[in-house]
């Protein structure tokens, strides 16, 4: 196999489980919306695919650095295939109704969660095997979800428009399908580092490592001591998991609800998406050439900044629509280099042996405010009213933004930590 090769089977997996996502962010919420017609039931069926996905995130820590992430991916990817292709059955025979549909979409988020803490452990390895520095790989990772964000939130409009939300997710099915298969046949068994030696295991050595449930939590807890006493991973959770839950009441109920009532469709709200996923790419594709460069923490502040209020502003103002998709494209190419930056802080403080427990942990931990992210925007827009909720969720996106400012330990953003893989 050649040197670069897993990294482009990393590639091409990511662009297409990627592509599938986005469409089915913007399908499911389209469909309950429709309807439905309650903010409040769509952010309701978000919560539900997202708190399963940060709980099977967090719980699948251990079991990556046990068995290796490849089979991780593979297994969970193959299994959405079949729950996520329920939903077109269901709509296709008139079945898809509300009590239906939140455990399948449960079902989705328990299986996605793994599948994507397993991909983001490979990274490290795979920057190893192609040669490459890792702020470059995470650079190139990072361009690639923007790029499969972006064709995933073009296609999924117009899709929506052509066949309906809910035969749109047939796609999301085979891209699932298609990414399990590269996976499973472009990347090698990638070896976990035993933590008794700190060591490589030898050459064609098993991908598990013996263990009980007790040893299982045992992993667990240890991956949250780590992440615990290191300030700076503490302080990029507590940012982000804030902006999550910010963007999950923005993305799956605000600027839909806002869509609809302009008397808009899915076509819209998905070429919104794509200028800002789109634009973003862009900021990746630098991150990715010059990011090992570049002065972190001044590039992350001023990229967040840029990338929060500006476009709640907009929309709560009822801007004309150019000035909307200008908006959004410059604070998508700002954040494209927020994930770059983070990945590579992230990846340089953890221990070789710890990457599958930490590096889920972490993302659960940022992720855990999500879940509720959807009902926050449905209770605001029914409390104070859609343009109040846009302009009260983008105020609390600039004060979260502006942690790097106030908190000491941002400032380690900067340092590198040695020898990771001791």
């Amino acid at each position: 196999m050649r040197r670069g090769g897993p990294f482009l089977a990393l590639a091409a997996a990511e662009t297409l489980s990627l592509s599938g996502t986005r469409l089915s962010t913007i399908a499911i919420p389209w469909l309950v919306l429709s309807t439905t017609g309650s903010p409040v039931l769509t952010g309701l069926t978000a919560m539900m695919e997202m708190l399963p996905y940060v709980a099977a995130k967090a719980l699948s820590g251990p079991l990556i650095d046990r068995v290796g992430p490849k089979r991780i991916a593979v297994v969970c990817d193959t299994a959405s295939v079949a729950v996520v292709g329920l939903v077109p059955l269901l709509d296709l025979f008139g079945l898809l109704d509300m009590p239906l549909l939140l455990p399948v979409v449960f079902a989705m988020g328990a299986l996605r969660g793994p599948s994507d803490a397993a991909k983001q452990a490979m990274v490290p390895d795979i920057a190893t095997l192609a040669a490459m520095p890792l702020e470059r790989v995470t650079g190139v990772v990072g361009a690639i979800e923007r790029l499969a964000s972006t064709a995933g939130a073009a296609g999924a409009g117009a899709l929506i428009g052509l066949i309906g939300p809910g035969q749109a997710l047939v796609v999301n099915a085979v891209t699932f399908a298609a990414a399990a298969l590269i996976v499973g046949v472009g990347i090698p068994g990638l070896r976990r580092v035993p933590e008794s030696r700190g060591m490589p295991e030898p050459c064609g050595a098993p991908e598990a490592r013996p263990g009980g449930i007790s040893s299982y939590f045992s992993d667990l807890r240890e991956g949250w001591s780590f992440l615990r006493g290191d300030v700076v991973l503490v302080s990029i959770v507590t940012m982000v998991a804030t902006t999550n839950l910010l963007d999950q009441a923005y993305h799956a109920v605000l600027l839909p609800v806002w869509t609809q009532n302009s008397g808009h469709g899915p076509e819209l709200l998905g070429a919104m998406f794509s200028a800002f996923t789109g634009a973003s790419i862009a900021g990746a594709a630098i991150a990715a050439a010059i990011g090992e460069r570049m002065p972190r923490l001044m590039v992350y502040t001023v990229a967040f900044l840029l990338t929060g209020f500006p476009r709640f502003l907009v929309v709560a103002l009822d801007a004309p629509p150019a000035l909307i998709f200008l908006t959004l494209a410059i604070a998508g190419f700002a954040s494209g280099f927020l994930n770059p930056i983070l990945s590579a802080v992230i990846f340089e403080r953890i221990p070789k042996p710890l990457t599958g427990r930490v590096t889920a942990m972490n993302a659960a931990l940022c992720f855990v405010l999500i879940p509720f992210g959807g009902l926050v925007g449905g209770a605001l827009i029914s409390t104070i009213g859609l343009a109040a909720a846009l302009s009260l969720t983008g105020l609390a996106y600039l004060a979260a933004t502006l942690f790097p400012l106030a908190l000491k330990s941002f400032r380690g953003f900067d340092k590198a930590v040695a020898d990771a893989g001791a």
